[in-house]
């Protein structure tokens, strides 16, 4: 990556960076732009170059972040090569998720409430840089290397994705019904059901 590359990069992640927290403090209705770029320490006019509006921002921060976050999962994943069945490396990515949730409350509160299967497939198909996979394209290559075969993919996805996400607001957050560590249990047994269902 060039200098002038470098230092657009460092000024798009001080942009979300800065309307990361002040999401967080604030609301997203209470954040102006100027306060975005406020805190960022760049002019205005450096926010449209990256953003088309308040929107937009925060959509790119919630890609931003669970990208960081599958990313994070899956190099984990490649650390442990005795995981070769699909269906336990699923499980070992949503378990590092959880995990790093349940680390960083601000995440769950912004990304929990907007993991869906279409926003897995729209917004983590695209490759967070030139030397890195999407998302999605590593889920794939994990499915086209599955001991098993299943019947509409993306639907047993869609519905684990959502089992995960909803689960993971109320279990890390105000540990209801039950503590994050209590639930995992329940939840993995269902979401090995949910493979077994679909498999051809």
């Amino acid at each position: 990556m060039s200098k002038i590359d470098n230092n657009k990069e460092q000024k798009r992640n001080s942009l979300l960076d800065s309307a990361f927290t002040l999401f967080l403090d604030n609301g997203f209705n209470k954040t102006s732009i100027s306060d975005i770029v406020e805190k960022a320490g760049v002019a205005k006019g450096t926010f449209y170059l990256y953003f088309k509006d308040k929107y937009d921002i925060r959509n790119q921060l919630i890609s931003h972040k669970a990208n960081q976050v599958f990313q994070a999962a899956c190099n984990e994943l490649l650390k442990h090569k005795e995981l070769k069945d699909f269906e336990e490396q699923v499980l070992f990515i949503i378990d590092n998720i959880l995990d790093q949730f349940a680390q960083n409350h601000h995440l769950v509160m912004l990304l929990s409430k907007h993991l869906s299967w279409g926003f897995f497939t729209d917004f983590l198909a695209v490759a967070p840089s030139d030397d890195r996979p999407s998302i999605y394209a590593i889920y794939q290559t994990m499915l086209d290397h599955a001991s098993h075969t299943y019947r509409t993919p993306d639907v047993m996805m869609y519905m684990i994705i959502e089992l995960v996400s909803g689960t993971s607001y109320n279990t890390i957050l105000y540990k209801q019904p039950l503590s994050l560590e209590q639930i995992k249990k329940p939840l993995y047994e269902v979401i090995k059901g949910i493979f077994v269902q679909f498999r051809e």
